[in-house]
C-alpha cells in the first residue's frame, strides 16, 4: 500500500497538493492520503474539500483526516511537512518583532526567521522520531516548512538516520520565469522537463548561474536578456551593474541583504504586513473551501503565494518512487558535492533523485562575493539549531550576533528577550 502523510494538512495549500497527486495517479499509485492537523475545525474544512476533489475524479485514492500525528505517520512511505507552529498570528508577531527594533521582519530571514526556526525545529524532530518508530522502512521526510534549509540542517544533525530533504518553490519559479522569457524571445514552446536550472547556495540565499535545454547551455542568452530588461525599467528589482558583475540571478530573498534599506522602508508602511494580508486571503479561501459544491481549487489560491508548490512536491515523490534519476533542486547535506565547503552544511543544490536516495551533484563553489554571506548565514543557522534543540540562550545570542541582518551587539540581548517573551508559549525549551 502506498501511503502519504501530510503533517499540516489543514494548510490552504493542501488542495493544490491534492491536485498534483490526482494528475500523477497513473505513475504514482497513491492508495491513502492522510491529512493531519492539530486544528480540527480547519482540517475539516480543508480536508472535506480535498475529499470532494478526489471523489469528483472517481476516488482513485482515499483521503483520511486525523489530529493524531502518530497514526498519520504509521505505515507511511512518504511524510511531508507543511506546518506553521503558532499559525499565521505567530508570523505576524515575527514581522512586527523586526519592525519595532528597526530590523527586517520576515518569516524566513532575519529575526523573524530565527523565531520561526526555534518554534519549528523541535516539532519537526518529533515528527522524525515518529517516522523512525512507525513509518515504512526507508520512508522519506519531505520538508516544505520554512525556514526549509535551517529545518533540514537540524534534521541532518539530530535525525541523520531518517531520510529527509528540504524543498522550496523558489528554484522552480525561477526556472518557469526563465522559460517564459526564452519562449517570448524565440517564439517557440519549451518543455520544462527538458530544461535544468543550475543554482547553488542556501535556502532563500542562492544564486542561479546556469540554464540548459536538452543539455545545451543557454545561460549567456538568459543573463544578457535579464540585464537588458533590468536596464529598461525605471525601478528595477536588482541593480543592473550588480548583475553584470555577478553574471548570476540572485534568489528573490537576497533583496533583504542587497537592498536592506529599501526593504526596511517598505515595512515601515505596515499595516498590513504580509501575514496580515495572508490572514485575509485565507479567510476567503476557507469560506470557498467550505462550499459543498466546490470541487476544484478556486482562482484566489494563487493570491496565497507558493506558485508551483504541487509541481515541486509531486514531481519529487514521483521521481523517488519510480527511481527516475531526475535532477531536482533540494536542500540536502553537502557531503562533498562542493568539496571546498564543509561536508555537514545543508545546501540548496541540484541533486539526483533515485529510490535508493537523493544525492547532491558535484559542482564548483560560488565566488567569494557570495561565499562570505553564505558563511555568515550558515554560522547563524548552526547556532540557531543548537539554541532550538537545547533551549540554549547563549547560542541564541550568538546566532543574532552572527546574522548580518541582526541587531548591533549592544542591542542583541534586548531583541532576544523580546523574541523569547513574544513567543513564550511556543518556546517552552527556553523557559522550562
Amino acid at each position: 500500500m502506498l501511503k502519504v502523510a501530510v503533517i499540516g494538512g489543514g494548510s490552504t495549500y493542501t488542495p493544490e497538493l491534492v491536485n498534483g497527486f490526482l494528475a500523477r495517479i497513473d505513475n504514482f499509485p497513491l492508495d491513502e492520503l492522510w491529512l493531519m492537523d492539530i486544528d480540527r475545525d480547519r482540517l475539516n474544512v480543508v480536508g472535506g474539500f480535498a475529499q470532494r476533489m478526489v471523489a469528483a475524479k472517481g476516488a482513485p485514492f482515499k483521503v483520511i483526516l486525523t489530529t493524531d500525528q502518530r497514526e498519520a505517520v504509521r505505515g507511511a512511505s512518504y511524510v511531508t511537512t507543511q506546518l506553521r507552529v503558532g499559525q499565521m498570528e505567530a508570523r505576524r508577531k515575527d514581522e512586527y518583532l523586526g519592525q519595532r527594533h528597526g530590523l527586517i521582519g520576515q518569516e524566513t530571514t532575519g529575526v523573524g526567521g530565527m523565531a520561526k526556526a526555534m518554534r519549528t525545529i523541535p516539532v519537526i524532530l518529533k515528527i522524525a522520531s515518529d517516522i523512525r518508530e512507525l513509518a515504512d522502512k526507508g520512508a522519506l521526510l519531505v520538508n516544505f516548512t520554512n525556514p526549509a534549509g535551517l529545518v533540514t540542517q537540524a534534521l541532518s544533525k539530530y535525525a541523520p538516520d531518517v531520510p529527509a530533504v528540504g524543498v522550496c518553490n523558489v528554484p522552480i519559479t525561477a526556472k518557469m520565469h526563465i522559460l517564459e522569457s526564452l519562449e517570448q524571445a524565440t517564439g517557440r514552446k519549451i518543455d520544462p522537463e527538458h530544461a535544468e536550472l543550475q543554482t547553488l547556495g542556501l535556502n532563500h540565499l542562492s544564486w542561479h548561474r546556469g540554464f540548459t535545454i536538452d543539455g545545451e547551455d543557454v545561460w549567456p542568452q538568459v543573463i544578457s536578456g535579464f540585464i537588458t530588461e533590468l536596464k529598461k525599467q525605471d525601478h528595477p528589482e536588482w541593480d543592473p551593474r550588480t548583475i553584470e558583475v555577478l553574471r548570476m540571478m540572485p534568489n528573490y530573498y537576497l533583496q533583504y541583504f542587497y537592498h536592506t534599506s529599501k526593504k526596511l522602508t517598505e515595512q515601515q508602511k505596515w499595516p498590513p504586513s504580509r501575514a496580515e494580508e495572508v490572514i485575509e486571503v485565507e479567510k476567503s479561501l476557507l469560506r470557498d473551501y467550505a462550499n459543498p459544491d466546490l470541487k476544484e481549487p478556486p482562482a484566489d489560491l494563487m493570491k496565497r503565494g507558493g506558485a508551483y508548490y504541487s509541481t515541486v512536491a509531486t514531481q519529487l515523490l514521483n521521481a523517488h518512487y519510480n527511481d527516475l534519476g531526475e535532477t531536482h533542486v533540494v536542500n540536502i547535506r553537502n557531503g562533498g558535492a562542493v568539496k571546498e565547503w564543509p561536508a555537514d552544511w545543508v545546501l540548496e543544490i541540484p541533486s539526483t533523485v533515485k529510490k535508493s536516495g537523493i544525492t547532491p551533484l558535484a559542482t564548483e563553489p560560488l565566488p567569494a562575493s557570495c561565499f562570505g554571506l553564505i558563511a555568515q548565514i550558515k554560522s547563524y543557522e548552526l547556532l540557531t539549531v543548537e539554541a532550538a534543540v537545547h533551549g540554549d540562550r547563549e547560542s541564541a545570542y550568538q546566532a543574532l550576533l552572527a546574522h548580518p541582518l541582526g541587531p548591533e551587539a549592544d542591542k542583541v540581548q534586548e531583541v532576544l528577550d523580546d523574541m523569547l517573551a513574544t513567543h513564550r508559549g511556543l518556546l517552552p525549551q527556553f523557559w522550562n
